[in-house]
């Protein structure tokens, strides 16, 4: 807030004594306090932004989406892709495809693909590509974590 903004908050008499002395210095001295809050809240959407906001958020911002038990042990990088994809994530949870993408979200690599048995009900087998067969810790816990409780799983 401007100094000229504060001093029309003033009692006018106030306001007819701002022309220097004490109060002067008081009005620049308020100026200069709401500066830095006031340059944050401007760039308060950034907080919220998955590609802007800074890496010690992203923890708590994947807090808000409900996916912050599969950020734990990601770079910040994957994170971010995380937070920006959880709608879309959410919207197809529980659904092969959606496991797909999640997978796909959280390696980096896609070409995941679930297969459904006919033989074996309630039982999936999530076919790993060969590129992300190093990260196969990676995709045994989120596939714990993601799949519905009572389905059972493969991972080829």
């Amino acid at each position: 807030m401007r100094r000229t903004e504060i001093e029309r908050l003033l009692p006018a008499v106030y306001q007819r004594a701002a022309g220097g002395g004490p109060l002067a210095a008081l009005l620049d001295v308020m100026e200069g306090m709401h500066e830095p809050v006031e340059r944050r809240l401007a760039a308060v959407e950034d907080l919220v932004a998955p590609y802007r906001a800074p890496d010690a958020f992203l923890p708590y911002l994947l807090s808000w989406l409900a996916m912050d038990h599969l950020g734990r042990s990601l770079p910040p990088g994957r994170r971010r892709d995380l937070a920006a994809r959880a709608g879309e994530l959410a919207r197809a949870r529980g659904t092969a495809a959606g496991l797909c993408a999640l997978l796909g979200t959280v390696t980096g690599v896609g070409g995941f693909a679930v297969d459904e048995p006919a033989d074996r009900p309630f039982h999936i087998v999530v076919r790993v590509p060969e590129a992300a067969r190093d990260q196969l810790p990676l995709i045994r816990m989120a596939v714990a974590l993601e799949k519905p409780a009572a389905v059972t799983v493969d991972i080829a």
